[in-house]
């Protein structure tokens, strides 16, 4: 079986949370190759230090955008993004297009923890 590949991204207030998450499922998602932007892989990192994950570059700065093209390029299986509905993003665009894309490929996409556990269920069998 070819080895999938889960890409992580987080607003600020949801960074800790997805960090959790990742901690709570870590021996259902070391199998993963793991991608993540720059902040969000450092908590990540920081949580679960065993686990191997290639950090891009922040969101702002052009990591949301890095994974799009990871999407649009087949190289991404799903996307867990933690999306904080209730502050203002100044790169609001990038993350639509970054969400786009995902509708757009058919990746599987989590926006909240509630659907990421969803997932991770059916990556288990």
């Amino acid at each position: 079986m070819t080895q999938l590949t889960l890409a992580l991204v987080a607003h600020d207030a949801k960074k800790d949370d997805m960090a959790e998450f990742v901690a709570m499922h870590e021996n259902d998602i070391r199998p993963f190759t793991l991608f993540a932007t720059g902040t969000t892989g450092g908590r990540v990192m920081e949580r679960c230090p065993s686990l191997s994950v290639t950090r891009l570059k922040s969101g702002p700065l052009g990591g949301d955008q890095q994974i799009g093209a990871m999407i649009a390029e087949g190289k991404v299986d799903a996307l867990f993004f933690f999306v904080d509905p209730l502050s203002p993003h100044p790169h609001d665009v990038d993350v639509k297009a970054l969400m786009r894309l995902a509708l757009v490929y058919n990746i599987p996409m989590a926006l909240n923890r509630a659907t990421a556990e969803r997932l991770i269920e059916t990556f288990r069998r």
